[in-house]
């Protein structure tokens, strides 16, 4: 009953009956803390729970509790007629001052973490309520009302155990797939079927799988300058080694990539063709043709991001490389971010079938199946027409923002902004004179309530253009007229 050790270990006892764990977890709490702390030492014998108990002040039944929750753990063992031991197997701990516990989460590792540079990206989230954004569609004009019908005839309708009982393809769902590969076939020129396809959470997903998938370290992978960072970054990831080489104002410059490919072995080249991202230039129709012949010679990848292929105004837009590739070279990319909503995350990869084939068994180490349920619902909005009534509702609308916002650039900031009409595409890339200071102009804008991108982004170590991307589709004309109005103001 008086055993020092008693005292040593439930003289400051606290329990709480009105606790959020009940009295023996919290018992079991104090004895686990005593062997961390090396006052209980491996192979040391316990006091009875009977002495514990009446030291304490409890159930004897209670005190049994816990030394069986820490038994079950294996931090202590019990012998029939000797009693209850700390484990034998617990290393030596040698007894250290008790501190004060901490009710504060953690907030550093105990081990290392490697930091490279290209993973200091932002993640700032704007909450003004003017916005010249990354080129975001207007939500106000998604179908959202279709989605959540046809998102709820998933939920309801037969086949329960199919969709929620076990697993799924995981390279999507054959509806969805075949969804896809007619939407892409009749609208893009493709020629595919469901075995061309791969369903992925939104374009970021799809470059990390290729990358993933395809790339080793030390290969080459060619991209255009300016670029997209988060492809750039995946690259990097991959330990690829990335050649940046020039966009004019038709689009990536085919000539730079043949002197690329004379001298070095190019495992994949990364395009936006349609709208190049960021400048939204087209890439010509001579210059696709090249690269088309450019992969066959040489033989590399081609990843053709077509990001915005839904909306060009000025005439119908040129087919996607992918439609006049006969010879297996290009894996196209798409995503509903762009046309729909960035915050659903619904993607595929176009590719021949040996590739969907390696790239699923990839897809599964990170992720094994993506939303079946909410790309089925789309592939429902697509198949019954409301996806294509959407977007040709939006076209002439965005079409009118675009002209709206051109004029407003160049009546109200003139001389202090360069800018070509965008053919297609949700953004205008602007570049502002060089005396204006672009981020410090950015910081008081959003003081002001209005965010635009620094530009910062778009800069490299030989291109600096002091220019940014400026959003216009997400927004009324009206708040875009406001929005201007600030920039006025602060230039």
């Amino acid at each position: 009953m008086n055993s020092p050790i008693l005292k040593v270990i439930f003289n400051d006892l606290d329990l709480n009956p009105n606790g959020d764990k009940p009295i023996y977890l919290q018992l079991a709490a104090v004895l686990l803390l005593s062997i961390k702390q090396g006052k209980l030492q491996a192979g040391q014998k316990l006091p009875s729970s009977r002495d514990i108990a009446v030291f304490i002040g409890i159930n004897r039944i209670t005190v049994s509790k816990a030394f069986e929750e820490l038994q079950n753990q294996g931090w202590l063992e019990s012998f029939t007629g000797r009693g209850t031991f700390v484990s034998a197997h617990i290393p030596e701990i040698k007894p250290e001052k008790l501190q004060e516990k901490s009710n504060k989460a953690q907030k550093v590792a105990g081990f290392t973490i490697d930091k490279p540079q290209y993973l200091e990206n932002s993640f700032f989230v704007p909450k003004t309520q003017l916005h010249f954004d990354d080129g975001f569609p207007d939500p106000k004009l998604a179908p959202l009302k279709e989605l959540y019908r046809a998102y709820r005839n998933q939920l309801t309708r037969s086949g329960l155990y199919d969709k929620f009982g076990s697993y799924g393809n995981p390279d999507g769902s054959d509806y969805y797939k075949e969804a896809i590969s007619k939407h892409l076939n009749e609208t893009r020129g493709l020629k595919t079927t469901s075995k061309n396809i791969l369903s992925v959470r939104g374009t970021v997903m799809g470059v990390n799988l290729v990358c993933n998938a395809l790339i080793q370290p030390g290969d080459i992978v060619v991209s255009g300058i300016p670029g997209w960072r988060r492809a750039e970054n995946n690259f990097l990831h991959a330990k690829a080694q990335h050649i940046g080489i020039s966009v004019d104002e038709h689009g990536l410059v085919i000539e730079e990539l043949k002197k690329v490919c004379q001298k070095n072995k190019v495992r994949m080249v990364y395009i936006t063709p349609h709208h190049h991202y960021p400048t939204t230039v087209a890439l010509r129709i001579d210059r696709r043709l090249e690269l088309l012949e450019l992969a066959k010679e040489y033989g590399f990848i081609i990843f053709e991001d077509d990001y915005d292929f839904d909306f060009h105004y000025s005439n119908r837009p040129l087919l996607p490389l992918a439609s006049a590739d006969e010879n297996g070279m290009v894996i196209y990319c798409g995503s509903f971010s762009k046309s729909f909503s960035p915050a659903f995350r619904m993607g595929y990869l176009a590719a021949p079938e040996n590739v969907i084939e390696h790239l699923t068994k990839v897809r599964v180490l990170l992720d094994r199946q993506g939303d079946h349920i909410l790309d089925n619902a789309m592939a429902e909005i697509i198949n019954d027409g409301t996806v294509q009534r959407y977007l040709r509702k939006s076209l002439s609308i965005y079409e009118d923002k675009r002209n709206h916002f051109c004029s407003l650039l160049n009546s109200e900031l003139g001389n202090a902004v360069d800018f070509s009409i965008p053919q297609g595409g949700m953004t205008v890339w602007t570049k502002f004179d060089q005396s204006i200071h672009l981020e410090q102009l950015a910081k008081e804008a959003y003081k002001k309530g209005l965010y635009f991108s620094d530009g910062k982004a778009h800069r490299y170590l030989n291109y600096n253009e002091n220019g940014t991307r400026l959003g216009f589709a997400s927004s009324s004309k009206e708040e875009l007229e406001k929005g201007i109005e600030i920039l006025k103001k602060l230039i």
